[in-house]
């Protein structure tokens, strides 16, 4: 009973002990057997060029937009032209009912004739009253009065004389013609409406004077468009041929600037030439605009600038251990002119140094096209590999957030 006992207490503490060191040494696997390579995710400076742009949603119009109304008021009897149709300056494009205006033009006429007449008249007298006033027949005031007589039939005339051309041309309005040459893109009229021209002008028509200039009218928000100066070079979208890229020119930033919800952004008018009219007036506009440009510049991804250790780290300094080998401080070959070495935000990144852990390095950044960012000085060349993500997930009570750059 003895060694029964004896022997199952010391298969209790021999399982007790397997247990305790198979639990300690899956631990400290858990957490020193990972090898660097597997636990981070690295990623390599390389030499390349690089474009920084900004966007902004716009809408397609014609550069000259010619809205057509009427001076009178009517009831449209005619019309010549419709939607697409193309048309000269000066066509006719619909006619509104003349009755009225033509009866007033009659009107003007027979006033005219009895003015003229009243002025025959009235000539007649004034030359019998000279006669008459040199023979001591009549008074000085009769003479007077025949002369202010003719006087006011010369008047009553040329009044007659520009009623008659003010409804003569009010005739003319009820023809509608084209001012210009273009395409019709709206009619907003059909036979038998009335039109009443009273304080502000109907719209008929409207007319593009020629589609194959256009432009783009783009918001953008007041941080971008410190960036955008004029010919920059513009590329975009539209919805209706996702699979092509066209291209324009920056012809006008406009100093108007619009406010909504607090947020203020300013019209970018962007020049575009639509010589194939693919390009149709209303479309969606998804623009792009470059606005600096670096050939040959030494790049970093993008998510090398977001990672930040979980642990603390202290800045790492050229020379020692494991640091890569300094590529000029001070100068990236770039496209672009010269920087020196107090440009550009100063921003950290990681690096391994000899014993797998994670170094940090500081580096003045240029310009992004959002997956890549030039480096201006620091001690990185080709090659060189940088930290830009801990596969292992955190521990408890730890959170790694994304660091703004």
């Amino acid at each position: 009973m003895k060694f029964r006992q004896l022997f199952r207490n010391k298969f209790f503490l021999a399982t007790l002990a397997l247990i305790l060191a198979g639990g300690g040494w899956w631990g400290w696997e858990a957490s020193h057997g990972e090898s660097a390579g597997e636990r981070y995710r690295m990623d390599s400076v390389s030499r390349g060029d690089v474009a920084q742009t900004v966007s902004a949603n716009g809408t397609l119009n014609p550069v000259v937009l010619v809205s057509v109304g009427t001076q009178v008021s009517g009831t449209v009897k005619k019309l010549y032209v419709d939607f697409n149709d193309h048309v000269k300056a000066g066509q006719v494009l619909a006619e509104l009912d003349d009755a009225l205006y033509s009866a007033q033009l009659e009107q003007s006429n027979a006033n005219v004739a009895s003015a003229q007449a009243s002025l025959e008249l009235a000539k007649a007298n004034e030359a019998r009253m000279q006669a008459l006033f040199k023979q001591d027949y009549v008074s000085r005031q009769e003479l007077d009065q025949s002369v202010q007589a003719l006087k006011a039939a010369r008047a009553s005339v040329s009044l007659s004389l520009a009623q008659l051309q003010r409804d003569r041309t009010n005739l003319g309005y009820a023809v509608i013609r084209s001012p210009v040459s273009g395409v019709v893109v709206d009619r907003t009229v059909d036979v038998g409406q009335t039109v009443a021209a009273s304080f502000q002008t109907p719209t008929l028509f409207k007319i593009a004077q020629d589609l194959g200039k256009m432009q783009i009218d783009s918001s953008f928000a007041e941080a971008d468009v410190g960036q955008i100066r004029e010919t920059l070079p513009v590329r975009f979208r539209v919805d209706a041929f996702p699979n092509r890229e066209f291209q324009g020119t920056v012809r006008l930033v406009r100093l108007n600037p619009t406010t909504q919800q607090n947020v203020v952004t300013y019209d970018v008018v962007v020049a575009v030439e639509n010589t194939d009219l693919v390009l149709l007036p209303g479309m969606t506009a998804y623009v792009n605009i470059q606005t600096a440009q670096r050939k040959d510049a030494l790049l970093i991804p993008n998510a090398a600038l977001r990672f930040k250790p979980q642990t603390g780290t202290k800045p790492g300094e050229a020379g020692k251990p494991g640091a890569p080998a300094a590529a000029g401080k001070d100068q990236a070959k770039s496209g672009g002119p010269a920087r020196g070495k107090g440009d550009g935000p100063r921003s950290l990144v990681y690096v391994l140094d000899a014993q797998g852990q994670p170094k940090s390095l500081s580096i003045r950044t240029g310009i992004t096209d959002n997956r890549y960012t030039e480096v201006l000085s620091g001690d990185l060349k080709p090659g060189d590999k940088l930290v830009v993500e801990d596969t292992r997930p955190p521990a408890t009570g730890q959170t790694q957030a994304p660091r703004l750059f």
